[in-house]
């Protein structure tokens, strides 16, 4: 098989692109001389082709999704896919969604976008083959939002996702779908991902358990990438205990994914789950509070929930860390240059890095980024735009700053987390909110679907381990609260979250609120 040669004035567009200055014959020239160099790539197709291009299983799913059987907008496909063989039964019986930017192989995968519809991946990614070989059923994929661009749940090309405490209401972002379908007990666990806070935000939103792992704990190959610097896969759950199940199966060194360093190994993270908080030291971050989007509900739930851990024998602090808010402006630079440069230009996966690739993606995603770009959302036109200004007049400079920098704020976390054991403070400044028209301008659209995520995209560059847990309702709606912890030490992460969860009795659910069988402690502020 041959790949697709240049022409002269292909060469010409090329050579404009380095700013060379190539007359009509040297670009003549370049053609032939080019075409010798791809000679190997027409090498590595045969090689490709014959020694490790994938076959795409057969598997049976359904798309074709009515209100009735979809009413929250929260699945993509219902499937039923099981392992014929488990090697082991700690997920048997377990339904799990799987967020529509992770591969189901056979299954169709949107990303929650035009410029992905119709392509099917041909592998499983390493966290669904952790799950059939517990015994998980997959029962689908859950709706994304547009390339995972989002905070709030209204930017998926197949529609918006709903919140099941109130229909009109988002259900945020981008793992809107999975926490949605969890929350509303549709299913029973779900997969999620977090480059800005996509795991915490939509749990938080929705009133569920929402784990960002250390970064590199859980491989992420086989999910379509933002940026690798800041890419988490992670678990969702209506209990801690559910959570920290889930991260025992998916955790651990894959020998796939550049973003895992081989000391990486997975744990037993239900194990010290229930041994308390009784002399721990939690520090409430002051500068987690008070944001200008923030409610004072929400700061007040959450300040009340931190009191609450003295009742289990821990002595709670106010703690100030000033990077915090510096953190996500270094995040902002990273993830609009860097998602850019990898995410668009680099159609995915980037370059210069090892790892498992999806070429059969890559390729696909090239042609139908270009052909749609016009429908996609707001969110990743002002990242196309401004990171393409960052990476080409800036020179990629500021990306570069903002690398440097991340020590710095990971240091002022770190230092924190020197004399605590874990830090506290609000998910998200706010409750869930009503959808938006979509007749709203841009300005409102980019403020409606990224103004929740200051205290939650910091944690993506610094690697945290950082976990939402209910911590009451603002309303009628839920409130999370996060807890971030020492790197690789995501067991005292769960291990703090469950205490709240038995401190409080138990999270409700939207079916109880609307039975009225909450618990006073979650009474609407």
């Amino acid at each position: 098989m041959s790949v697709q040669r240049p022409d002269a004035e292909a060469i010409g567009v090329a050579a404009e692109h380095f700013g060379l200055h190539l007359d009509a014959p040297a670009r003549e020239e370049f053609v032939g001389l080019v075409d010798g160099a791809l000679g190997s790539y027409d090498v590595v197709e045969e090689l490709y082709a014959a020694s490790v291009a994938p076959v795409t299983p057969a598997r049976e799913y359904v798309a074709e999704l009515d209100g009735k059987s979809n009413p929250l907008g929260a699945w993509y496909v219902t499937t039923s896919v099981t392992a014929d063989a488990p090697s082991d039964t700690r997920l048997a019986g377990r339904r799990v969604a799987i967020k529509d930017n992770v591969a189901l192989a056979g299954v169709p995968m949107m990303n929650g976008s035009r410029t992905l519809e119709g392509f099917t991946p041909s592998r499983d990614a390493t966290v669904v083959s952790r799950l059939l070989d517990a015994g998980a059923e997959i029962a689908g994929k859950a709706v994304c939002e547009d390339l995972c661009f989002s905070g709030s749940s209204f930017t998926p090309a197949s529609g918006p996702v709903r919140n099941p405490w109130d229909l009109s209401r988002e259900a945020g972002g981008s793992s809107g779908g999975s926490a949605a379908l969890v929350a509303n007990g549709d299913v029973d666990l779900a997969i999620g991902g977090d480059q800005g806070g996509s795991i915490r935000i939509p749990a938080s939103f929705c009133g569920v358990v929402g784990h960002k792992p250390t970064f590199g704990l859980v491989p992420y190959t086989g999910a379509f990438p933002i940026e690798r610097t800041i890419d988490h896969v992670g678990p969702i759950a209506r209990t801690v205990a559910d959570a920290a199940l889930m991260l025992s199966v998916i955790a651990g060194y894959d020998g796939r994914d550049p973003r895992q360093p081989e000391s990486v190994s997975a744990a037993d993270y239900l194990s010290s789950l229930g041994d308390g908080v009784e002399g721990m030291r939690i520090g409430v971050v002051a500068e987690g509070f008070g944001h200008e989007a923030s409610q004072a509900a929400v700061d007040d739930t959450v300040q009340t929930a931190a009191q609450r851990f003295t009742e289990a024998g821990a002595v709670v602090e106010q703690v100030s860390i000033q990077w915090h808010r510096d953190a996500f402006h270094v995040w902002n630079v990273i993830a609009t240059d860097g998602g850019a440069y990898q995410m668009l230009d680099g159609n995915g996966y980037g370059l210069n890095a090892g790892g498992l690739y999806d070429p059969e993606q890559m390729e696909y995603f090239a042609e139908h980024r270009i052909a749609h770009a016009d429908a996609l959302s707001e969110t990743v036109k002002l990242v196309a735009l401004c990171g393409h200004h960052g990476v080409t007049a800036l020179g990629g400079s500021s990306y570069g700053k903002a690398r440097n920098l991340v020590p710095l704020a990971r240091a002022a976390y770190d230092a924190a987390l020197q004399t605590y054991d874990v830090l506290v403070m609000p998910t998200l400044p706010y409750v869930a909110s009503e959808l938006p028209d979509p007749s709203i301008d841009r300005a409102t659209y980019l403020t409606k679907a990224l103004g929740m995520i200051a205290n939650t995209a910091p944690l993506d560059v610094t690697g945290h381990p950082a976990l939402s847990v209910p911590a009451g309702l603002v309303d009628g709606l839920p409130v999370g609260m996060m807890i971030i912890g020492k790197h690789h030490d995501d067991a005292t992460v769960l291990r703090v979250g469950q205490t709240y969860e038995h401190l409080t009795g138990g999270f409700p659910t939207p079916s109880s609120q609307r039975a009225g069988t909450m618990g006073s402690q979650f009474a609407p502020a």
